[in-house]
């Protein structure tokens, strides 16, 4: 497989994917990142021309690891260089990527992918082979989808050690709107409010701590993923903000914040005591294998185990 970025997903997902036995050489546009994973023994080039001539002759897995903006141009040097392989992807937003993928004629190799795991480091450094350990990683499922390519996915998700979440690109962007893109805009915000009062830094323990920690990633990381599922981001801001002015309200009035808290408490509770039911009776490549999928993510099942895929002798 080929990896194209090796921050900190992509360097991540290069040391799982080794880890699991799996042979995989990457590209970064930075020397310094191509030469640190160099350094600690990694297959990595700054000549993505020759990484993507490579790929097309081992019809190599690729993985697109770049940050939003630079999709596009990526995508057009895959079109040229290594149309045929199968391809998929580790970015927040999926809508986005979609469309840059059919304008460059990709579509019918392609599956999106979203490991929903990180931290606010980033770069080659900040990778680690256990990152995707125990989380969700989606895989899409639209209508285009290949079964064979969409069960290669899977399997490297499960080789990386996560459990697969299945949905269609626009219902993990409005998903991810929420829990995801949200929290980044509401971590930055609190950050914002305290950053001119010394006091409150000299106070500020577990609370601030961990309600800020995301505002702590590279601001040009952040605005790529809003500013990308903008449409589905003003829906989960706009009902935040009604959430957030009720309260206001009622504690101007009434001096109570009753409603808010409650209700926030018993939606994470709720999540708590999630208990995400797997999915094992879906055969890839069935008649509706998509759809069913799709509903069965959508009800928040996932895949701990690669699924039987139709006419594979396993």
């Amino acid at each position: 497989m080929c990896v194209l970025g090796l921050g900190l997903i992509g360097g991540s997902l290069m040391r799982a994917a080794a880890a699991a036995g799996r042979t995989v050489y990457g590209y970064n546009r930075s020397a310094q990142g191509a030469e640190a994973a160099t350094a600690d023994g990694f297959d990595a080039t700054t000549d993505l021309h020759r990484t993507l001539q490579r790929a097309e002759s081992q019809h190599a897995l690729i993985v697109i690891a770049v940050p939003m903006p630079a999709v596009g141009q990526l995508v057009d040097a895959i079109a040229a260089t290594a149309p045929t392989c199968p391809l998929t992807d580790v970015i927040s937003v999926k809508g986005a990527v979609l469309a840059d993928i059919d304008r460059a004629g990709l579509l019918a190799n392609y599956v999106g992918g979203h490991p929903m795991t990180g931290t606010a480091f980033s770069g080659w450094t900040a990778g680690d082979a256990g990152l995707f350990t125990g989380t969700p990683w989606v895989v899409s499922v639209d209508d285009h989808v290949d079964p064979a390519v969409w069960a290669a996915v899977a399997e490297l998700a499960l080789d990386c050690g996560a459990f697969v979440v299945p949905a269609r690109a626009d219902e993990h962007d409005a998903a991810a709107a929420a829990i995801s893109h949200l929290p980044h805009l509401a971590a930055e915000a609190i950050a914002a409010t305290a950053a001119s009062t010394p006091l409150a830094y000299a106070l500020a323990a577990g609370s601030f701590r961990d309600g800020t920690r995301v505002a702590a990633t590279a601001p040009d990381l952040v605005r790529a993923m809003c500013e990308a599922n903008a449409e589905d981001l003003v829906v989960m801001l706009d009902r935040a903000l009604e959430l957030l002015n009720q309260a206001r309200s009622s504690l101007a009035e009434h001096k109570s914040v009753q409603a808010l808290v409650e209700a926030g408490y018993a939606g994470r509770t709720a999540y708590d005591a999630f208990d995400r039911p797997g999915i094992e009776s879906v055969t890839v490549g069935a008649d509706g294998w998509r759809d069913a999928l799709a509903a069965a993510g959508r009800a928040g099942g996932v895949i701990r185990s690669a699924l039987p895929v139709l006419g594979s002798p396993r």
